[in-house]
């Protein structure tokens, strides 16, 4: 298990201690935790007895005194979980769990995403946030550790979305929001739930801003539509679709230099290049569950989508006194991609109670489907040494049609061995397969010297793994649990990590490996009960990792990657949710990390810390209903610095942020209305908020906003 330095001790110690007193205090928030069903679990288990660490948020948390425009709003209360909001809305927000998918540059990676059960990741493991409209979110669950190797591809955790199921009467509702630096936010959304029990919910938004840097304007349009509907009193069936449409500009990164100067300027060459991106998103998903009598059920989802996207990058013309895009392996500074993807898992789970142990059993098959076709273009026209424009689609340089295709079949199954201990057991065995076709060579251009021919790149390569996951969980009374897990997570490299080779050239770097980690985890959790109620839990993990995927290094918004030797992770984990009275409610989180190489790797010596990743995080909040209609919210969040290479050579200092806000709510017969306000970086903090890991220019730095503010209003109408 976990060594940690005496001082991390003492201070991981200190909060746990911290946490135990202030939960003397507590009383909980309905509903309680053993009614509390993870639905992201296949066996159906509540908070309570779940053998690993989880945290539930409803949506109401989610959306309460918040803009409602990013994941980042109300996902900082979960500890374990770092999510830095990079004022990049080319670049989506940098989410990791222990660790895992720090080295992202764009995108969610080494964390598996799920909206209404329906993946929102692809097979190669990268996933995305953008789609998601916050403003009809009923629950997030996020998994950290072991247990969401049973998800596949992916190791450090899981985080499912639910959107709401309307039942009753109908409703509209329109909501209006707006922010600093011409953040505005439009939303509207209508739900019920007809006579003949079809329930249904319809929402759009549109979010636009000037950004809080120059170059860093963005505008956003979400649309979902969710229909559900029971069939006799044994099977329901549900239809989720959903359209994002955005556009961004990107400003990139700062060295530390540039960032001091001026934090909110924009890199040189991003305005040179128009650095930018535009993505289209349509998808489609259905899930079917039966039960087929008392003890059995089956469970289908199938789904389907397309996703379009074109990113100009800031690729320079000239490099060592030579036009480089015009060499005939080079990619190129824009790209023009679309996928088409699909996929679907079919599950069967039976009940064996009358057994001598009884034993609940799932069994399925997950499978994928990608199609990429990509190309490449440069970013000028004309020649490199007197280009007619810049920052446009010029000559092709890459044209190529990449696939990916995975089948997982998966089982597990939850032992009863006695009445106070349960025994979890699962594997899954993961195959994924990577093939590009290329359509594209060229002879070496004879006016560069030492040119070479691009010659067809095409290839395939396939990864298997099996992925074994055992928890152990023991009731100690009905209300305190303890519960241990081991597991083994996989990783390939994404579609993104393999589309560049090492020096510019054509082709996915098929010599990239996955990564496997063999993950330890011991938690308890507690709720208490009587004249005052709360829950709080602990845990410690230990991960060892081989093959770790880092980045090689980025230049103009191109990052390439390679396998490094070993690395481990490991730290505690601390959570409390309380009421101190019926008005005054406390959220504290608390995360200690250790993340580092274990063998020497390019930059990395052995017992450097792995780039991105705070190795303290701490967030407190709290709020009290002042009076029926208005309620006050107060909170702090602190993370250490955060090194920016594999060298450790820089680091993104430490920052300690506050925010407050107030809401106010007023029913007036079938009318209700809800208005808020808020400040953050309520004392103008100057921070970094994330960091470009390994980035080739030295620039790692990308502004966090000073001192902000957001007000709104929604109004719903009940029928």
């Amino acid at each position: 298990m976990p060594s940690f330095a005496p001082s991390a001790q003492s201070q991981a110690i200190a909060i746990l201690f911290g946490s135990l007193s202030l939960s003397a205090f507590a009383q909980d928030a309905t509903p309680t935790l053993d009614t509390v069903e993870i639905r992201s679990a296949t066996n159906g288990a509540s908070l309570q007895s779940l053998p690993t660490s989880a945290t539930v948020l409803d949506g109401e948390h989610m959306r309460e005194h918040q803009l409602q425009v990013n994941l980042s709003e109300g996902l900082a209360s979960v500890p374990g979980l770092q999510i830095k909001n990079r004022q990049n809305y080319a670049q989506d927000l940098q989410l990791s769990i222990r660790g895992y998918g720090a080295r992202s540059t764009f995108g969610v990676r080494g964390v598996r995403l799920y909206v209404d059960n329906i993946p929102a990741t692809m097979p190669d493991g990268q996933g995305s946030l953008s789609h998601i409209d916050i403003g009809s979110i009923e629950r997030v669950e996020v998994l950290r550790g072991p247990y969401s190797a049973l998800y596949g591809n992916s190791s450090g955790g899981v985080v499912s979305i639910f959107t709401e199921t309307p039942e009753g009467k109908p409703f509209v509702e329109a909501g209006v929001a707006f922010g600093s630096n011409g953040q505005k936010r439009f939303s509207a959304k209508a739900g019920g739930e007809t006579a003949q029990g079809l329930s249904y919910l319809v929402s759009a938004s549109r979010f636009l801003t000037d950004g809080y840097r120059a170059h860093s304007a963005a505008d956003r349009n979400v649309g979902n539509v969710k229909l559900s509907a029971a069939i006799g009193d044994d099977a329901r069936w549900t239809l989720v679709a959903n359209t994002m449409k955005s556009s961004a500009q990107d400003p990139q990164g700062l060295t530390w230099d540039q960032y001091l100067a001026n934090r909110k300027q924009p890199s040189v060459v991003a305005e040179r290049f128009n650095t930018r991106k535009s993505l289209e998103q349509t998808q489609v998903g259905m899930t079917y569950e039966r039960r087929l009598s008392g003890t059995h059920s089956i469970a289908l989802m199938a789904y389907a989508g397309h996703r379009s996207m074109e990113q100009y990058q800031s690729i320079p013309l000239i490099s060592y006194g030579k036009p480089i895009q015009e060499q005939a392996r080079h990619a190129g500074g824009v790209i023009d991609m679309s996928r088409d993807y699909a996929g679907l898992d079919a599950r069967w789970t039976g009940n064996f109670t009358n057994a001598v142990m009884p034993v609940t059993v799932s069994a399925g098959l997950a499978l994928d489907y990608v199609q990429e076709d990509r190309q490449g273009y440069r970013n000028y026209t004309g020649a490199a040494t007197a280009p007619t424009a810049q920052g446009i689609k010029g000559a092709l340089t890459r044209d190529e049609k990449n696939t990916i295709t995975n089948i997982d079949p998966y089982v597990q199954a939850t032992w009863k061995l006695a009445t106070t201990w349960t025994l979890d057991t699962g594997l899954r065995y993961s195959r994924v397969k990577f093939k590009t076709t290329d359509y594209f060579t060229a002879p070496a251009n004879p006016n560069i010297t030492g040119d070479k021919a691009n010659p067809d790149d095409s290839g395939k390569v396939t990864h298997r793994k099996a992925l074994p996951v055992v928890s152990l969980a023991h009731a100690l009374t009905p209300d305190d649990t303890v519960y241990a897990s081991v597991g083994r997570g996989f990783e390939t490299p994404t579609f993104a990590e393999l589309s560049y080779s090492p020096n510019n050239i054509n082709g996915l770097n098929l010599n990239l490996q996955p990564s496997v980690s063999t993950q330890y985890e011991l938690g308890y959790r507690q709720r208490l009960r009587g004249s005052v109620k709360g829950q709080w839990s602990a845990a410690v993990f230990h991960s060892q990792t081989s093959d770790e995927i880092v980045s090689a290094g980025g230049t103009g918004g191109r990052t390439t990657y390679r396998n490094a030797g070993k690395t481990r992770r490991q730290g505690v984990e601390l959570q409390a949710d309380m009421h101190l009275t019926p008005k005054w409610q406390v959220q504290a989180a608390y995360t200690y990390l250790d993340a580092t190489f274990r063998q020497a790797s390019g930059d990395a010596a052995m017992g450097n810390q792995l780039p991105g990743l705070s190795k303290q995080n701490m967030f407190v909040a709290t709020s009290y209903q002042l009076t029926p209609a208005w309620k006050l919210g107060l909170s702090a969040q602190h993370a250490s610095k955060v090194f920016v290479n594999d060298s450790n050579s820089e680091a993104a200092p430490a920052f300690t942020i506050a925010s407050a806000s107030v809401g106010y709510t007023k029913d007036m017969g079938d009318w209700r209305l809800h208005a808020f306000a808020r400040v953050d970086n309520l004392f103008d903090r100057n921070y970094v908020g994330s960091v470009i890991v390994n980035d080739g220019n030295g620039r790692y730095y990308e502004s966090a906003q000073g001192r902000n503010w957001a007000t709104g209003v929604n109004l719903r109408y009940n029928f």
